[in-house]
């Protein structure tokens, strides 16, 4: 029997549910004949919304792109066959919110025929802007779960020393990594080669769990066309999975509580990743399809399947014979931090790893919620040395402070704190309602603030206005105030001037008149008034004297 090399550092808690991977590892990735219709969204990934660039009726090719943004944090979006553009608008997507997002319908014509598409033959000879450039326009989003464009991930100021090829797939059903590894390890290779060499970085390092060795010995097998990536087995133990917890596992770095795993010099990807940039660089080809694991007791063919984004839930489950009188639920991802489906008409997205049809004997009725008994179980799983017990008080109690302060933000929703309760409280359902009302007050912290800045920018900018209008005032009464000199006169004296200047003067004089008016009903000195009333009346005498013929 092959020994595999281990991985040197421990995992911090976690725990180790029973397995249900076998079902659907029996055959090869599986794959299914064309839906009716594909409901792509144009938001499969975190980050901006990509805007529909095809009208209604329009004919588009496999691969052609259909939605763009130009956003930083964002990736477009592109026609997974050909076909005809029937609708757009919004329909439910794969998202726990179960809100609706804007689609575009494509009715496929049955050809797949691809657009145009050339990748690189030399790509390890091009510069990291060309192959980033690529990536982006290939609309590749990490395929691990969370959904954020590669391109804005690898876009990075930190000096990246190694790049970690994430093949542990914790969750206890999902097998979708797995046969991936199995099957298509050479691509896997290349695609972590082209991010090393887009990062400048020196190794790589590919972990997987001690419970995949088909994967893990395809993957040694494929990695050794380069001295500078090792494959190192781990134990199988929930949530090794998760970025932070890998990197940890792999290289003994631990990520900053605040921080990125980037901040210690690793850079982390999913296995499925990795292959989507490979295809993307060498092939060409954009985003439009994944492996998914379609499972549970209530399907009669559980497998993984190549489905293209797009495809209803419901088509996929009807390749692998759904049962929905023995079906109790659909949930989407791995039982530990999936959710449950609202119906299966919702489209396959690139995060959507895996599709379990439980019934009764998979997930049995939840048991009442009891009183924490404080056995203190919660404490030794937690993968991130925190204390579920108090968090789980703290968040009951709308202590929301002291949540905070013991370190909430750093619970990474695992669950294996509600997984080991005795008590079966729902420990993470806490944490979320807890982390919701301090995102909500923060929010509003936020919105207070920049409305008392916004109230203080238009106090400061009233009283400048003001000052200047006092400011344009007093120079103007100091030019009214001020005697016409010889100079002002030295344009012909015709009548016509003269009885303007008169004008002038005169209602100048009124206007101080009832300035002083004013003033002395507002009890106000007036003696500058005065001066100026009397000066001016003498300039109305003198340009009335002027008026006057002549004995």
């Amino acid at each position: 029997m092959t020994q595999f090399t281990y991985a040197q550092w421990p995992l911090i808690g976690g725990i180790h549910p029973p397995e249900h991977k076998q079902a659907s590892t029996q055959c090869p990735i599986q794959h299914i004949p064309l839906p009716a219709q594909l409901i792509v969204p144009m938001l499969q990934h975190q980050g901006e919304e990509a805007k529909p660039i095809v009208d209604i009726g329009e004919h588009v090719l496999k691969g052609q792109k259909i939605g763009e943004t130009r956003a930083f944090v964002a990736a477009p979006v592109h026609a997974p066959t050909s076909g005809i553009i029937t609708a757009i608008g919004q329909y439910p997507v794969d998202h726990p919110s179960q809100l609706h997002a804007l689609c575009v319908v494509i009715e496929p014509d049955g050809h797949d025929e691809w657009c145009t598409h050339t990748g690189l033959d030399d790509y390890f000879s091009a510069n990291a802007r060309t192959l980033l450039a690529l990536i982006r326009e290939a609309g590749i989003a990490g395929m691990g779960g969370a959904g954020f464009p590669t391109e804005a991930k690898l876009s990075i100021h930190h000096a990246i020393d190694i790049v970690v090829v994430n093949g542990m797939e914790c969750e206890p059903y999902i097998s979708s990594d797995d046969m991936l590894m199995r099957e298509r390890a050479a691509e896997i290779i290349e695609g972590a080669r082209i991010i090393r060499h887009i990062l400048q970085a020196k190794h790589i390092i590919v972990g997987i769990e001690d419970n995949k060795p088909e994967a893990l010995m395809a993957m040694m097998t494929a990695s050794r066309v380069d001295t500078c990536i090792s494959v190192l087995a781990t134990p199988t133990r929930y949530p090794s999975g998760a970025a932070r917890q890998t990197v940890y596992l792999l290289t003994g770095r631990e990520t900053p509580a605040q921080g990125r795993t980037t901040d210690v010099g690793v850079f982390c990807l999913n296995v499925a990743t990795a292959v989507a940039v490979y295809r993307a660089v060498a092939l060409g080809e954009p985003s439009i399809s994944r492996i998914t694991t379609v499972t549970g007791l209530g399907v009669h063919k559980p497998a993984n399947y190549e489905v293209l984004f797009g495809t209803p839930i419901a088509h996929l489950l009807a390749q692998a014979d759904y049962q929905p009188a023995r079906s109790t639920r659909l949930i989407i991802g791995g039982p530990m931090m999936g959710y449950t489906l609202p119906h299966p008409h919702i489209p396959v997205i690139k995060t959507t790893n895996c599709v379990i049809a439980a019934t009764a004997q998979d997930f049995p009725p939840t048991e009442p919620e009891m009183p924490c008994i404080r056995c203190g179980d919660c404490v030794p799983v937690c993968p991130v040395n925190l204390l579920p017990q108090q968090l789980y008080w703290f968040s009951k109690s709308e202590q929301f402070e002291q949540a905070q302060q013991h370190h909430l933000a750093d619970c990474i929703e695992c669950g294996a704190c509600a997984y080991v309760c005795p008590s079966n409280i729902p420990l993470v359902q806490y944490y979320r309602y807890a982390k919701g009302v301090i995102a909500d007050q923060q929010q509003e912290a936020l919105k207070s603030e920049r409305a008392k800045l916004r109230f203080e920018r238009r106090k400061q900018r009233i009283t400048q206005e003001e000052a200047e209008k006092e400011a344009r005032r007093k120079a103007k009464a100091e030019a009214a105030a001020t005697p016409l000199t010889t100079t002002n006169h030295q344009a012909p004296s015709d009548g016509k001037s003269l009885m303007i200047a008169a004008a002038l003067a005169r209602s100048n004089l009124k206007k101080a008149q009832k300035k002083l008016t004013v003033a002395q009903a507002n009890q106000e000195s007036t003696e500058v008034l005065e001066a100026e009333i009397a000066q001016l009346a003498q300039e109305v005498k003198r340009i009335e004297a002027e008026l006057q013929p002549p004995p």
